[in-house]
């Protein structure tokens, strides 16, 4: 018996959260389009063989790559 007491007691706390997950936070939030959203570009990252930003000249796994 107490595999099915844990059993339903586990079952009940999803059925919860899924009570909770669909309930709206807000009523006067505007809908959520279905359009697709742009990812931001972040900045070009520096590879270890690539020259370094700060100008030296030297790789960067040379120059400011270097662990301290």
């Amino acid at each position: 018996m107490a595999i099915f007491d844990r059993f339903s007691k586990r079952f009940e706390r999803r059925q919860e959260r899924k009570k909770l997950a669909d309930t709206v936070v807000d009523p006067d939030a505007p809908p959520i389009s279905d359009v697709p959203v742009e990812q931001a570009k972040g900045e070009q990252t520096v590879g270890r063989n690539d020259p370094c930003p700060c100008g030296s000249g030297k790789k960067y796994k040379k120059c400011c790559g270097k662990p301290s």
